[in-house]
This record gives C-alpha cells, structure tokens and sequence, in this order.
C-alpha cells in the first residue's frame, strides 16, 4: 500500500523541491520508503508501505530500458499467476511485488492489462518516450485518485494535499460539491469539495499526451438478473467466490488481522479466513460499553468461537474525541460528513499497533442488499399512493415526537422516512442516509452557484437493483471506500475489504433480487450461505451501523468544539451561509427541539476543514436556489 504523486511540466521550468513536497505530504500512507523520478515534462514521487517482498520493490519502478516509469498504490491479488503468464511470455522478473507485474503487463498489453488486474489500486505510468503519462483506479474505486487540470499540465495525487502543495492552485471550494456534500454527507465523483479538483471515476483509466487528455471506462457493471439461478446454485457459487477472494486477502509478508463487529459480514471473512490460515488471526473491534448499540457481545463471541487474539477499543465520550475529530480534519483533507469516520480512525489506530494490514467487511451491504434503506425505497412506493397533503401532514405530525438520546431513535427515524416520501423515489433514497433536505439548504442561503446534476441510475423502474447500482456507484466509493482508506491511511494501515473482489460483484449482479432481499430479510443469500456456519444470534440479530451518537455527543462531549469553530464569525467569514439559520440548527438541538446532530457534524468537519485547509468561497448571493421540496420549519 502506497501513496503517489505527480504532475507534468511542459514548456516550463518547476521547482526541484516541489514533487518531494508531494510525497512528504503523503508520508502516513507509506512510511517506509519514499522516491521520485523527473524528467523534462513530468514529476512523479511515491511513498511505499511494504506488504510484499519487502526487501525489493522501490518506487518509482522502471523498466529494463528506462522508457516506462510505474508509481503505484494498492495490492493485485493475482499477481502471482499474471507473473507465470508474463514470464512464459519472455519476461524475466527482479522481485516478487506486484508492482513490478503491473509495470510489465502494461509493456505486454499497454491498457488492455487493466481488464486482467485483480485487486484495489491507483497508478500512473509514463512513458518518455511517446511523452504518454496513464493514470488508472480500480473497478470498484476502493483506492482514490485526485486530478486537477491547469492549461496543459495534469496535477493528481492519491489525496488532495498532494496537489494543495503546489501555490498556483487556487483553493475555492466548489459550489456543486457544496450541494451534494450538504445532501448526500459526502461528495460524489467526479465531483470533490475543491473547485477545479475532480476524482477520476472507478473503473476508468486517463491518457495524457502532449496536453490532450481523454478518459475511457476498462471496466463497467452489468445487471443482468438471471431467474435461472437457484438459491443452493447460487450458494455453491457464492461460497466458492468468497473462499478464493479471502485467501488471495491473506497474503502478505507483514501481520495480518480482521475487523469484526460482530455482524454477518465480518463474520463470514472470519469463517472463511479461519479455514485457510495456518496461524492464529488476530481480531479488531470498537465497543460502546453501557450503550444500546453495543456489539461487544456479538464480536467477543465470534473471537472466542475462531480462537482469535482479539483487541478491542472502548469508544466512549472523553477528552480526547475532540483532538480526534481536529486530526481527522487533516488526515481527510477532504470533508466527509459521515460520523462513522470517529470509530473507524479509533479503530485503526489500535490495529496499527498490532498489524500492518487487516480484512474488513466493505462492500457487502451496497452488493448484496443489506440496508435498512432498501426497505424504505420499498415501503415508501406504497405510502406514495397516499394523497400529497396527507403525507406532509404525516411528516409535520413525525417532528412532534419527544427527542430521543439514541443513536438513531425512532423520532430521527420516522421523521426521515416520512420526509423522504416527499420526494421522488431516486432523491428519496438518497435522503434516507442523507442530511438537508432541499428546503433546510435554501433556508441556509448556500452560496449560489451551478447547481449540480442530479445523481441517476441507467437502470429503469424502481427495482432494487437500480438502487444498488447507485451505492455501488456512489456511496461506496465516496464514503464508505473513502472513510475506511482515509482513516486507516492516516494509521499507516492497508484495509483489504474481500466482498469487493470483481467477481463476487459480477456473480450479485447476476443474481435475482429475490436471493437479495426477501420479504424483510436483508443480504438473504448471504445469510442462507452462512446458515450452517455461524450461529443464529449472528445472523438474525438487528444491524447496527458502525457510527457514534452524534446528537447526544454534541450536546455534551463535543459540544465546546462545535461552538469554538461553528460561530458567528467563521460562518460570516465563509460567504456560504446565513448566519441566522445557522445559529437557529444549533439553538433547536441544544434546546432538544429536535435531534440535529448529523446536520451540525457536516458543518462541524466542514469548517474545520475550511480552517485547515484556508480554503475560500465566492461571495454570497442573496437569490434562493429554488423553491423548497418539504415545506419549511416553523420553530
């Protein structure tokens, strides 16, 4: 695991120091190894975590000639039998990384090596002679990718602050990603909340010749539902699936561990990961003692029954969430409002301790079905049916309910539901793990601007599988992927997440929707395939999303540092909102008139993000943006 960095120069001198700046910026995601290489029209730097033959494998990586340089950050998991293919093919090899397969697959096979990779990555190639540089991401975008084009010269990073450093970029923040971040929690690609910075899309590779660049998809999922598959078919396909891709997860020459919370998925890669290692796994798991919430039952149980080395973290309001939630600020250099970032930055900070690289259960909720969400989008087709003023009146009634301490009570619940159901069905789903509604924006005056292209699946009608293609699309790589990278990175740790194997996605997206979710049942065909593996208590017990309790937190724990940077002055200062409405969000959660604590955690990362970062905005503009979808608050 690694972090790369570069940009081209044509025509024009740069500063030697410049492409280090880069790497520097990037040393947490590879402390072990930094390089650079410069020509007369490109930079490129890496900094390398070493998982695999850690004795080679220096980056940047050249070619016997010299001609193609590779940087590169991730793991191919096949690299093993691309190796035989290459070396039958004539190619003698210097190491055992992967890296190197990736450099020689792109001299047998130029871009058509991409299709053949197996695994998460970024890279780029250059090759001086045809003066060509490649930028490439993974199928399902697990390991980002920044670029930001000036004139014609291509900047890019594996995180923002690897372009930040360079002083002719202008830091404005992008109005259209204000709008999705305020939305969704998170900015969707190609979109980032920096104007004039774009995230190349899972799945796609970039060219850039002599200043003309063009993008192209090497990989795109199909939805092709078979109803021929049967449920024990697609179990014996599925099980056979997931052994391989946890074994291929397992290799590395540094020490390994699994996250488990104690759920379905995690639990499924420790069964199969139980089978085929021949050393004790070590476990990782955050707990809420005295919570509601708490899983600690559920994971202990699951260490005891695996007989792992298990470690767990106590996550539990103190002092030190506050200098958390600072730290996160810089080590996101990209705000995502999604609290979960808190117990996943705890939680690889205690694996880092342990192990350099650790499984999770990423990707199999958004693949097989298995949120609350998909239920909603159902459920909500059916009150549709009510008459408009029936369902406004239905959500106005909802916020009258008694604010509740939990995590998500059912007042935060109910009211999110029901205000979901006045809007159409793709904005709907969207609004279930979603923030401010159209209205609540308007009302904060956002700072004008183009407003950004509504986020649309190719699949028609109201099917499951059109909204599994948007998580896939959306969600999962730009928060969930991006938190998980970002807060492990930050820890100098590589998550490999198994569910996201190329093929596990290709075989769901075979897979009718009936295997998916049944009646109630979320992930049924996991769960049917885990049956006569994991205990029952695992399998059927209620999902619990791995986040902490932003209201209650920021009414107490978190409180001081919410009021110390959400203020009247930073607001002002800002040019995005209106002072006013700002002050009322915070005045009707502390007064527990309603439970607010995800909207003020999205201004809360987002303005220390903005102080971090000293990043600027366009002045305010008194025009509303449009008129509200759900009529506004009163009190």
């Amino acid at each position: 695991m690694c972090g790369i960095a570069g940009f081209t120069h044509l025509g024009r001198s740069t500063d030697p120091a410049r492409i280090r700046q880069a790497t520097d910026s990037l040393v947490h995601r590879g402390p072990d190894q930094q390089g650079v290489f410069e020509t007369e029209s490109v930079s490129l730097g890496a900094v390398r975590l070493k998982i695999i033959d850690l004795e080679h494998g220096q980056q940047p990586m050249h070619s016997d000639d010299g001609n193609v340089t590779v940087v590169f950050n991730g793991e191919i998991y096949n690299h093993a039998e691309l190796r035989a293919e290459l070396e039958s093919l004539g190619h003698r090899f210097n190491s055992r990384c992967d890296t190197e397969v990736v450099l020689r697959g792109f001299l047998q096979w130029d871009t058509r090596c991409f299709e053949k990779l197996r695994g998460m990555f970024a890279f780029a190639l250059w090759t001086q002679s045809e003066r060509r540089l490649i930028l490439v991401r993974d199928r399902m975008g697990i390991k980002p990718l920044y670029v930001h084009r000036r004139g014609r010269d291509l900047y890019f990073g594996s995180e923002l602050k690897a372009i930040l450093v360079h002083p002719e970029i202008d830091r404005n923040i992008c109005s259209e990603g204000l709008h999705h971040f305020l939305s969704l929690n998170y900015v969707p690609g190609p979109y980032t909340l920096m104007d004039g910075i774009r995230k190349l899309r899972p799945g796609t590779f970039l060219e850039w010749r002599e200043g003309v660049e063009r993008t192209e998809e090497y990989w795109t999922l199909q939805f092709r539902p078979d109803k021929r598959i049967t449920l024990e078919d697609a179990k014996d396909e599925l099980d056979a699936l997931l052994r391989d891709s946890v074994r291929e997860h397992l290799i590395a020459d540094v020490p390994l561990g699994i996250w488990a919370s104690g759920g379905v998925d995690s639990s499924a890669i420790l069964h199969y990961a139980s089978q085929q290692s021949a050393s004790q796994l070590k476990t990782f798991s955050v707990s809420f003692r005295g919570r509601s919430f708490d899983e600690s039952p559920y994971f202990r149980s699951m260490a005891e029954r695996y007989g792992t080395d298990h470690h767990e973290f106590d996550l539990n309001p103190s002092e030190s969430l506050a200098d958390a939630v600072q730290e996160i600020a810089y080590y996101s250099d990209e705000p995502s409002a999604d609290a979960g970032a808190l117990p996943v930055w705890f939680l690889s900070r205690m694996t880092r301790r342990h192990v350099t690289v650790a499984l999770s259960g990423e990707g199999a909720d958004e693949v097989f079905g298995g949120y609350n969400t998909y239920l909603a989008d159902r459920y909500a087709r059916t009150f549709h049916r009510l008459p408009e003023s029936a369902r406004k009146l239905a959500a106005r009634l909802a916020r009258l309910l008694p604010v509740s301490d939990e995590k998500i009570g059912l007042d935060y619940k109910l009211t999110r539901f029901l205000e979901g159901c006045l809007l159409p069905e793709t904005e709907a789903h969207f609004f279930w793990n979603g923030t401010f509604t159209p209205a609540e924006k308007n009302r904060l005056r956002v700072v004008s601007g183009q407003l950004p292209a509504a986020l649309d699946s190719p699949l028609a009608g109201g099917n499951l599988n059109r909204f599994l293609w948007l998580d896939q699309n959306y969600y999962l790589p730009d928060d969930i992927l991006y938190k998980c990278d970002r807060m492990s990175m930050a820890h100098s740790l590589e998550v490999r997440p198994p569910f996201l194997d190329h093929r596990i996605v290709e075989f769901a997206a075979r897979v009718p929707e009936s295997l998916k979710i049944r009646g109630g049942k979320l992930k049924f065909l996991l769960k049917e395939l885990m049956r006569d593996k994991l205990p029952a208590a695992i399998l059927d017990r209620r999902k619990e999303g791995f986040d902490i309790p932003a209201h209650q937190w920021l009414r107490t724990t978190l409180k001081p540092l919410l009021l110390d940077t959400v203020t009247r002055r930073s607001v002002e200062e800002s040019g995005l909102f209106h002072w006013p409405e700002v002050d009322r969000l915070i005045r009707r959660h502390m007064e527990r008139r309603a439970n607010l604590g995800y909207h003020l955690w999205g201004l809360l990362v987002l303005f220390l993000w903005i102080r971090r970062w000293k990043v600027q905005a366009p002045p305010l503009k008194p025009e509303r943006l449009g008129a509200p979808t759900i009529e506004p608050v009163t009190n």
